[in-house]
């Protein structure tokens, strides 16, 4: 392939990763919370669940999948399979990070048992007074918490 070409190709690589929304490069990028225990993200419980059930589901050691360097579970294989064809659906935004404490500047991990689903994104939340906190301005709280997540894991 020429320089020119090579060049092309990286720009058209750049240019597809800027377009990405913000919430999907928050996701890519291999920052999950897990338990060092167990290995499991969201502590084993089905990132799927929170969107098909609507409620917190324990996941299976019979339906597990690895994405994001950390091991998923979940309480079915529909919901497997569902995650691992698009796990940036899924997947609890900011690595299951709380966005309050991000917004207000440090990386506080979230709870999967303090959860919201918040137009089509699953978020975990530090405390429930995080959980309040967002409830009275979810868009304001995301713009800081990506702006203040950018700054902190900007690879």
């Amino acid at each position: 392939m020429s320089s020119i070409g090579r060049f092309v190709a990286a720009f058209a690589l750049i240019a597809a990763a800027l377009a990405i929304p913000g919430h999907a490069r928050v996701l890519e990028n291999g920052h999950f919370v897990f338990d060092p225990a167990t290995g499991f993200a969201a502590n084993g419980y089905d990132p799927v669940a929170y969107f098909v059930d609507g409620t917190i589901r324990e996941g299976d050691p019979d339906y597990e999948a690895r994405w994001g360097e950390v091991t998923w579970r979940f309480a079915n294989e529909g919901n497997r399979d569902a995650f691992v064809r698009d796990p940036l659906v899924y997947a609890p935004s900011f690595g299951g990070r709380c966005p309050v404490a991000l917004a207000r500047g440090y990386p506080a991990e979230g709870n999967p048992r303090l959860w919201s689903v918040y137009e089509e994104r699953l978020y975990f939340f530090y405390s429930q007074e995080h959980m309040q906190a967002f409830t009275e301005d979810p868009d304001q709280i995301l713009a800081e918490a990506r702006q203040s997540w950018n700054k902190q894991f900007p690879y």
